[in-house]
């Protein structure tokens, strides 16, 4: 009956069911909202003009970014060596704040003022050891100067290399370049405010790093939790193997400072240079010091033996020298690679180019940086193997 009235309606039965036609869809209008975006966030359909906005804008960005962080470069390094200290003195310190006095354990902050208690102490019972030696040495050789320096001029005149003897007054105003006594003071003006400085930021350090130690707990979780939840547990131990091996280097340059002092005193003592072990001691302490170091710390030994006989102090010399060659291609390399877990070729390589970037302070950092990286580069290692 249905089909009865829609003939009769003028309705075509076969298109009762059929639905309205649509027209086709215009896929230009959504051509720029579907666009493919690339990595730098500008779609393919961008015009050239704002792609090169977007990269002028990249670019000023960028060099704005590396100018701001080269002009606090020096704040920047002593917050760096501040976390070093830090993350070297953490496992010293958990392990004293483990420990229960009138079965109380002991606060963390009461273990850092602990250690840095000791570590003040060290310094002054050196400073009191080593001061006065060098003081009295350091008179007897400023007046023995005069009669050093003619009989050196005389050796040399003797020998043609000099064709008259130069006074101390006119060495001290070629030493300061030749501008007399403004020279002189400008040379003393600016090693009170370099010390000066230096005193600032160990203090500065120092601080540092006892608040980071303070609140290490803390940062470490706010670091980690910069991170997917799947990667904190392989953040986690990153961060464990980066404390052992910082820890590790400090242990390992308190070792290489035993070792040179202990073989400073042997060399001295058989030498027979008065206050060997005086002398010894400030080697050993030297040591910690990479490059300048070991040469600075020279000095006082060549200038008591200097004291004695010149023929002594071409000895210490020649001893220092083999020490030193000792030192930077066997000892370093070797301590630090059974302390730090890093290839003797590379402890020398990472030393040469801290050492070319930074002067001592690169040298000094190379080998804990190095040894940051070594993680860092084993994980990503460890990341590509699991993709």
């Amino acid at each position: 009956m249905g089909l009865r009235h829609a003939a009769r309606g003028g309705i075509v039965p076969h298109r009762l069911s059929r639905r309205p036609e649509r027209a086709p869809l215009d896929l230009r209008r959504y051509r720029r909202v579907y666009a493919p975006v690339s990595a730098a966030g500008v779609s393919a359909s961008d015009s050239p003009r704002a792609l090169i906005r977007y990269a002028l804008v990249s670019l000023a960005l960028t060099v704005f970014i590396g100018w701001a962080l080269w002009e606090v470069r020096d704040a920047l390094m002593l917050v760096y060596i501040s976390a070093l200290v830090a993350i070297g003195l953490s496992p010293v310190v958990n392990a004293v704040e483990r420990k229960r006095l009138l079965r109380q354990q002991v606060p963390r902050w009461a273990a850092i003022l602990v250690i840095y208690l000791f570590l003040i102490g060290v310094i002054v019972v050196i400073g009191i050891l080593v001061i006065p030696p060098i003081v009295m040495q350091a008179r007897e050789l400023l007046m023995e100067f005069p009669r050093l320096l003619h009989q050196g001029q005389q050796w040399l005149i003797n020998r043609g290399l000099l064709t008259r003897e130069i006074t101390a007054q006119e060495a001290v105003q070629q030493t300061a370049g030749g501008g007399g006594a403004q020279d002189t003071i400008g040379l003393i003006v600016g090693a009170a405010v370099g010390f000066v400085g230096g005193v600032f930021g160990v203090i500065t350090i120092l601080v540092l790093a006892f608040y980071l130690l303070v609140d290490s707990s803390g940062l470490v979780n706010v670091f980690v939790r910069l991170f997917p939840r799947e990667k904190r547990g392989q953040v986690e131990d990153a961060c464990r193997r980066v404390t052992n091996k910082v820890s590790a280097w400090l242990g390992g340059q308190l070792l290489l400072g035993g070792v040179i002092g202990s073989t400073a005193a042997l060399g001295l003592w058989l030498m027979g240079v008065p206050f060997f072990y005086v002398l010894a001691l400030i080697a050993g302490v030297g040591e910690m010091i990479p490059i300048v170091g070991p040469i600075l710390s020279a000095v006082p030994a060549i200038a008591v033996a200097l004291s004695v006989k010149p023929a002594l102090a071409l000895a210490v010399i020649a001893f220092f020298f083999a020490q030193q060659q000792l030192e930077n291609h066997i000892l370093v390399p070797r301590i630090m690679q059974r302390q730090v877990g890093i290839s003797a070729v590379f402890v020398i390589i990472a030393l040469l180019i801290g050492g070319s970037l930074l002067g001592v302070i690169g040298a000094i950092l190379a080998v804990p940086t190095a040894g940051i990286l070594q993680v860092l580069f084993e994980e990503l290692m460890n990341d590509n193997d699991h993709a």
